[in-house]
């Protein structure tokens, strides 16, 4: 058992370092994009699915309370599905919801969730922009985006691997905004 307790870490850390070198631009992107979707006072909505439900949940509730530092609330939406069967439930929110250059930031792991897909066609009928936190291959997902979009695309086809990947993406990615809008950059920087 200790052993795979051992290569557990061993593939998170791995995955952590891969996701290093091959992210960084992805993430600066998409946090400049999420800046300027803010300043230009329209708002984030956020989606997922399996863990992803978590991690959409997540990043609202830092955008709209507080990451590290105390400042204004910044405005975004955690799209539900906890009532809802219908694959279009956040579809039919991205449509009633979603303005012109707002964000949807979508959760699927391997980007094959008909009910994620189906909000992220809904935002781009909108003419919002999408940002997309996948893994593997990006599935169907990663074909819907254009070069207005951004796919911060974990290289891993292990939902655990994904997930856990991206729940520092978001903390990273609240960071940046926090630090570009508030200027409060950290001590070790």
């Amino acid at each position: 058992m200790l052993d795979k307790i051992k290569s557990i870490y061993t593939e998170s850390i791995q995955t952590f370092i891969s996701c290093g070198e091959t992210l960084p631009n992805q993430l600066q992107l998409a946090a400049n994009m999420m800046v300027q979707c803010l300043l230009n006072g329209n708002k984030v909505l956020t989606c997922g699915v399996q863990g992803g439900i978590l991690l959409a949940d997540h990043m609202a509730d830092i955008l709209v309370n507080h990451y590290e530092i105390e400042r204004p609330c910044l405005p975004a939406i955690s799209l539900s599905n906890r009532l809802s069967t219908n694959v279009d439930c956040y579809g039919r929110q991205v449509r009633a919801l979603g303005q012109p250059t707002d964000i949807l930031l979508a959760i699927s792991p391997l980007g094959h969730d008909e009910v994620v897909i189906n909000a992220v066609e809904a935002a781009l009928t909108k003419d919002m922009i999408v940002i997309a936190m996948t893994g593997g291959d990006g599935g169907e997902l990663s074909g819907l985006l254009s070069d207005n979009d951004v796919e911060i695309r974990i290289p891993s086809s292990r939902p655990s691997r994904i997930l856990e990947t991206h729940f520092f993406n978001i903390h990273c990615l609240c960071d940046l905004i926090d630090n570009i809008l508030f200027s409060q950059p950290h001590g070790d920087e």
